[in-house]
């Protein structure tokens, strides 16, 4: 059996690390625009599922392909990856002070079968001075993450609390993937 990342991402890689499962990477390109009419957990699921049924279709029957997607959402806004440095400040600036939910999807597909879950956390921000914002930009690190910020990186100190899985809100659940596992008989 080959396991396979659908995903470019560093940190899910790192996190899929955490379960000892050998694995490669592969990825595709595929469309990820969201359709705001249709509820977030949805939608985030859908391209969760397309990312791994386009790996998938050039693989071998016995491989079994993980892929997620993550998403910020502020008062039904959602929030992907910032175009540019001025839309990382504009979605730093509507985080600071409030509480928003992270969703993230995860897949696991075969030939034979498919699961999609999804898994929300809230993530609470203190108040930001735009002096850490611009600091914060200017570090590179927002602009390949959902809401622009890594919550296991620099923007750390932004957070100050969360209610659910802290792997979510990096870009995978990890105890949700290794229960989703265990219904492929992978431990």
């Amino acid at each position: 059996m080959k396991i396979v990342l659908a995903s470019k991402s560093p940190r899910r890689k790192e996190l899929l690390g955490l379960l000892d499962l050998e694995f490669q990477i592969i990825t595709a390109d595929i469309d990820e625009t969201m359709d705001s009419a249709l509820p977030v957990t949805d939608e985030v699921a859908r391209i969760s599922y397309q990312k791994a049924a386009a790996v998938a279709s050039g693989l071998s029957d016995d491989a079994v392909i993980i892929s997620a997607d993550t998403i910020v959402e502020l008062d039904g806004i959602l929030m992907g990856k910032p175009k540019d440095k001025t839309d990382a400040a504009r979605m730093l600036k509507s985080l600071s002070g409030r509480n928003h939910n992270v969703h993230t999807a995860v897949t696991v597909l075969t030939k034979e079968k498919s699961i999609s879950k999804t898994v929300t956390t809230k993530v609470h921000f203190r108040k930001l001075t735009d002096k850490e914002i611009s600091d914060y930009i200017n570090t590179g690190e927002p602009m390949d993450k959902a809401g622009a910020y890594g919550i296991q990186g620099r923007a750390s100190k932004f957070v100050s609390g969360i209610e659910g899985d802290y792997f979510n809100v990096v870009g995978l659940p990890v105890c949700t993937l290794s229960l989703m596992l265990k219904e492929f008989d992978i431990n």
